[in-house]
């Protein structure tokens, strides 16, 4: 029982740790993108639907653009440029230096030990990043669309409420929620397939991007597609 609490221990800290990492560490990096991207639909989408007199379709622009399209694919690809990286090359590391075997010859499951903290953690982070992503990018909208006009802030956020729908919440968490997943399970993959040379560890990191970029846009088209078929 005491070995037992010990190991669980030691991966809730993995788990908080790579939390830590994914999610929090990268924050600054998704406001800047967040508020990027934000500002780029006010600038270029508010002066050409006011040529056609459609203002109050910059709500809805906005939603489709941040919340269910762009703000998981992005923090998608913001975690596999930090994490899939790191999370695979680690591992590899303790392949090429025996620690796997170490755990297993001291009766320690390595897939419980070292890829299902990593596999929750990526999760949780990648769904949180992508809601911190989502906020920011139509709460720092406003501040943009202020330039262009002398919007209320309960008139702005009151039809950004009105127009976001369940179906674009749902989405939305799915993605960032499968994207997380996917990252998650060709890192621990890619880390644990190398051999014996210290060689395989960077090539096993390159390997975990590009399938995990591969992944990502592969799944987000599929759920895009059932989206429009299914709840639109």
């Amino acid at each position: 029982m005491g070995s037992f609490i010990r190991r669980w221990n030691v991966s809730y800290h993995i788990l908080i740790m790579q939390i830590l990492f994914t999610f929090v560490q990268a924050m600054s990096i998704s406001t800047l993108l967040a508020l990027g991207i934000g500002a780029a639909v006010i600038v270029i989408g508010l002066p050409y639907l006011g040529l056609l007199s459609q203002q109050q379709l910059i709500y809805s622009l906005l939603i489709i653009i941040i919340t269910r399209e762009l703000g998981p694919l992005l923090t998608a690809f913001i975690v596999i440029a930090r994490s899939a990286t790191a999370i695979a090359t680690e591992i590899a590391g303790m392949v090429i230096n025996h620690e796997v075997e170490a755990y297993i010859s001291v009766g320690v499951d390595p897939i419980e030990h070292l890829a299902v903290p990593r596999f929750l953690g990526v999760s949780i982070s990648l769904f949180l990043l992508n809601v911190y992503f989502s906020v920011f990018g139509l709460a720092g909208s406003y501040a943009v669309a202020r330039m262009f006009s002398s919007i209320p802030a309960d008139y702005y956020f009151g039809n950004l409420i009105k127009d976001l729908s369940v179906q674009d919440i749902f989405i939305s968490s799915v993605k960032s929620i499968a994207f997380g997943m996917i990252i998650s399970i060709v890192a621990m993959t890619e880390g644990l397939s190398v051999e014996r040379a210290s060689t395989e560890v960077p090539v096993a990191g390159l390997r975990a991007v590009s399938k995990a970029f591969a992944g990502c846009i592969v799944v987000d088209i599929l759920l895009s597609a059932m989206y429009y078929i299914v709840l639109v």
